[in-house]
């Protein structure tokens, strides 16, 4: 099958081996699959020591299952493999399980191919009313609302995103349904733009935020997120990247400032979001495959592959 292999670079292979099923897997035909910024990571040594293929965003149409009702059905699927024995998981922490497999970054083929398997109840079905080119968006989502599991946002609190990428845009979204004064931090201005409708945008500020949520992508934005946090405040990290940062831990413990990494997040209410229209997101650039280059070149607000049989 037609597939992007990584090891140690990205190429493109048409003699990729088809999944092969375990009792409780599905295989699935992608319809489209997106480049996340964690995919970009990985080609900059994220993750050094992985190889297969990448991506792990993704929305396919089941063909082979142990689950017939599956069958025919367009779904998606969480990126966490989890084993169900070890302390993580037996303590109700299955995406930080000991010996997880991570969907196209650990252990496990991911999503940049024609075909991909994935265990059973990992699954989730798309709602008859979310399009394909909407659906792609749900991993991402849900990881924007894992925040609103961990922190408790309330109308009156003042909050502040650091970014103006994708995962800004998503998260912006998601925490001003809870009516919160919230601002977006970035350095682009035509990006700060599609932030006004739920959000005050700005490039730097003087202010001091109860929440600040780092979703830069980048190794200073903590730094920056721990200029502008209150005293007892709580700064959410969002961001991952390959390399490490120089900072002042001294500086959390005098001010009582909570640290929270924040990951992967729930896919049925992300679903629900979409269905019921409240996340809106700009038109997906598509490519084939081959293409990927391009595609991971685009300057698109999001990017991915329309696979073709």
């Amino acid at each position: 099958m037609k597939a992007l292999y990584y090891d140690k670079g990205l190429s493109y292979v048409e003699d990729y081996k088809l999944p092969e099923l375990g009792p409780n897997e599905s295989l699935i035909k992608v319809l489209i699959s997106s480049i996340c910024n964690t995919d970009k990571e990985v080609l900059r040594g994220y993750r050094p020591d992985f190889k297969g293929i990448l991506g792990h965003e993704f929305v396919g149409e089941v063909v082979e299952s142990n689950n017939k009702n599956l069958i025919g059905k367009r779904v998606v699927g969480e990126i966490n493999e989890n084993c169900g024995k070890c302390l993580y998981c037996i303590t109700g922490r299955p995406t930080h399980c000991e010996n997880r497999k991570v969907v196209g970054m650990n252990n496990h083929d991911g999503a940049f191919a024609e075909y991909m398997k994935m265990r059973t109840d990992l699954l989730h079905l798309v709602p008859e009313e979310v399009p394909t080119e909407l659906a792609v968006f749900t991993e991402p989502l849900a990881a924007a609302l894992e925040i609103l599991d961990q922190v408790h946002i309330k109308p009156s609190t003042s909050v502040a995103i650091l970014g103006d990428g994708r995962l800004s845009y998503m998260i912006a979204q998601v925490v001003s349904l809870t009516g919160a004064d919230l601002t977006v931090i970035g350095r682009h201005e035509d990006k700060l733009k599609s932030f006004a409708p739920f959000a005050k945008t700005t490039a730097k500020t003087y202010e001091t935020f109860e929440v600040v949520i780092d979703a830069t992508g980048s190794p200073t934005g903590l730094i920056d997120a721990q200029k502008i946090v209150r005293k007892k405040g709580i700064i959410v990290i969002k961001s991952t990247y390959a390399g490490t940062i120089d900072i002042n831990m001294s500086d959390f413990v005098v001010n009582e400032i909570s640290l929270i990494g924040s990951r992967c997040g729930p896919f049925e209410p992300a679903l629900q979001l979409l269905r019921r229209g409240l996340i809106n997101f700009p038109e997906i650039d598509l490519y084939d495959l081959k293409d990927y280059e391009k595609a991971f070149n685009s300057r698109a607000f999001k990017a991915g592959f329309r696979v073709t049989y």
